[in-house]
């Protein structure tokens, strides 16, 4: 791998960043979870991160991943807002009123919509709910469950296996916060029609009145979303957005001691990431961004640009640790066409990935004659590499 630090690239960030940004904020919120994990929602900036790839229980963040079947199977039309489900015993016993957890207190071998199971799911949590959910759409919650891993694949969350739609305690499940970030924030981009399910203050059904269980929805801080969990032994967590003017920020927490101790780290985070950052544009679309070495060409450089523009959202007294590197297989080798894609440019705070983002060839280079495909073979053999070119 050829690693290009391009000194054009520093100099470009670095006033970019100073003619943008002035005034100081506060240092991150000191937190009690062990696990915490948050992004920006525009330009996938990481903003705070304490060790946000260890595997943890999922807890009920699993059903965020129930959450996102039911809605990609409304979309597709396999089922309907109106279709009902029957509450099986298996629904009844695991996650209605014996269970003695969160319950919309479905009866058994009752007949319930799809919308308000849904609703049943995303405002009051409910155990019975989601069960009703996997067995209507795949017969049986083990099956389901297999549909869960499968689609967890597709979206790429690498870290998870869900043994169950409920996030109820089972050998083999876990997650990271790392992938129910990434998993909420798609099914917030992904399913505008029904993600405010999770903003629902409460719902009537059945004749019984269903509060909200989202504990931040009171402190009107922009939380609309999304889950909330506990487990023994390992704490309370939690997958949040929030929203405040134009700013969107997803949070994922886990291993606080309490509820009183999540509240209080979630609205701290909330806090900070809409107040102490900036947004900067680091570079525009077409922008020269640095240049790569380029062999049996008529020319021995590569001149590097973006497809889009690249902006970052960058803590207001972090600006001295940022640094840019653009990344690339090498030696690059003639011909090249213009838009070709070459190599990645990230960018880092310290030892933090922040950004990155493709970088394509900002021009056409043709083969060189033979004279020069043979210096750039003898160049090679003298830094180590072997290649053929005659």
């Amino acid at each position: 791998m050829g690693l290009l630090k391009s000194n054009i690239v520093s100099l470009m960030v670095t006033a970019c960043l100073f003619s943008q940004v002035s005034s100081l904020q506060a240092a991150p919120p000191e937190v009690n979870a062990k696990h915490i994990f948050m992004i920006d929602a525009e330009t996938n900036a990481v903003l705070y991160a304490l060790a946000p790839d260890a595997p943890i229980q999922p807890a009920s963040l699993a059903k965020l991943m129930t959450a996102e079947l039911v809605f990609n199977a409304l979309n597709k039309g396999s089922i309907k807002l109106d279709d009902e489900a029957e509450v099986s015993e298996h629904a009844w016993r695991t996650g209605g009123a014996p269970s003695r957890t969160a319950t919309m207190f479905a009866k058994l071998k009752s007949h319930i919509s799809i919308e308000n199971l849904i609703q049943g799911l995303t405002v009051q949590n409910a155990n019975d709910a989601a069960i009703i959910l996997a067995e209507k759409l795949a017969g049986s919650e083990s099956a389901f469950a297999a549909m869960m891993n499968e689609r967890a694949k597709e979206l790429g969350l690498t870290s998870s296996s869900f043994v169950n739609a409920t996030g109820l305690p089972a050998e083999g499940q876990r997650t990271s916060l790392v992938d129910m970030v990434k998993l909420g924030a798609f099914i917030q981009q992904q399913y505008p029609e029904y993600y405010p399910y999770y903003v629902q203050e409460s719902f009537n059904w059945n004749k019984i009145f269903q509060r909200n269980k989202n504990p931040l929805l009171k402190h009107d801080v922009g939380v609309d979303g999304l889950g909330f969990g506990f487990t023994q032994g390992v704490g309370y967590s939690a997958a949040i957005s929030a929203e405040s003017g134009y700013r969107r920020v997803y949070i994922g927490l886990a291993g606080a001691a309490s509820d009183q101790e999540r509240q209080a780290d979630a609205l701290a985070l909330i806090d900070w990431a809409m107040t102490s950052f900036e947004d900067v544009k680091l570079f525009s679309a077409k922008d020269i961004v640095g240049q790569a070495a380029l062999y049996g060409g008529v020319k021995s450089s590569l001149e590097l640009t973006l497809d889009n523009d690249l902006n970052l959202l960058i803590e207001k007294d972090n600006i001295d640790r940022i640094s840019a590197s653009i990344i690339y297989d090498g030696p690059i080798l003639a011909p090249v066409d213009i838009g070709e894609k070459v190599g990645v440019i990230k960018v880092w705070q310290d030892d933090l990935l922040l950004q990155e983002a493709p970088v394509y060839a900002a021009e056409t280079v043709q083969s060189g004659d033979l004279v020069d495909r043979a210096e750039d073979a003898l160049k090679e053999l003298a830094t180590g590499w072997i290649r053929k070119y005659l």
